[in-house]
């Protein structure tokens, strides 16, 4: 039963991460998830120590960060990457404060044995609000990225999608430490996303391509680590890995 929902917690994240990732690394984005992994350590650290759900804990930190960054890009205009590194890397700093050094295992790579059915159903609802949020955006944060001055003439309001595209990394950050950590966040949701830019001839090809090699990555990583006992994080970033190698011999 246990295994069961791993997989399915492993194959939502993991879609859902995946077609997120196409739209973060068309923005050039698909790394900003690796600081806002980092981001998390302070909610993660303390429901490791409490004893309560990671993604609960992650969630408010993450959210706090990101709104810190967009409330920053309003005032000072600065980059978003440069923002994101001063708020992230204070986050870490006051980690390490107080996480214990039997717990910074867990926190940097994930852990997914201790996985109940209320978390899972909770699990698929906020990865399917994401991926719905993330369609209904997606045509407009790629249209405000080939020309912004275009995107204000068609009425799209910039700083409102921007700030639901901010909420959907952030959930799916905080999803994300689950299964692979707050160390490798930003590979879950760039790999697929490079894999599907090699196999994939459209937009459409190439978002729900994404979404289904991280979903497929998180599957068999997941799977893997039951059968050799191995940690599952590292095998679904590996697992994602050899996905994207095999692709370059198919590239389009």
């Amino acid at each position: 039963m246990q295994l069961i929902l791993a997989l399915i917690i492993g194959a939502f994240i993991g879609g859902a991460a995946g077609y997120l990732g196409t739209l973060m690394l068309s923005q050039r984005m698909a790394l900003v998830a690796g600081p806002l992994g980092h981001l998390t350590l302070p909610g993660v650290a303390l429901a490791l120590t409490f004893g309560f759900d990671v993604s609960l804990g992650a969630f408010p930190f993450v959210i706090l960060g990101i709104v810190l960054i967009w409330l920053f890009e309003i005032r000072t205009g600065l980059p978003m990457e440069a923002l994101t590194a001063i708020v992230f890397a204070s986050g870490v700093a006051i980690t390490f404060l107080f996480l214990p050094e039997e717990e910074t295992v867990p926190a940097l790579i994930g852990d997914i044995s201790q996985i109940s059915l209320s978390i899972t159903i909770i699990t698929l609802i906020l990865s399917i609000i994401i991926l719905f949020a993330t369609k209904i955006t997606y045509s407009k944060m790629v249209l405000a990225s080939i020309s912004e001055d275009l995107a204000k003439a068609e009425g799209v309001d910039l700083k409102k999608y921007n700030l639901v595209y901010l909420v959907c990394i952030a959930l799916m950050v905080a999803l994300g430490v689950r299964i692979v950590g707050s160390l490798m966040t930003a590979a879950l949701v760039a790999i697929p996303a490079c894999t599907s830019r090699n196999l994939s001839k459209n937009l459409v090809q190439y978002s729900y391509g994404g979404m289904i090699s991280g979903s497929l990555a998180c599957s068999l990583g997941i799977l893997g680590s039951n059968f050799i006992g191995i940690p599952a994080g590292p095998l679904i970033i590996i697992t994602s890995a050899l996905f994207f190698l095999i692709s370059l011999i198919f590239k389009r």
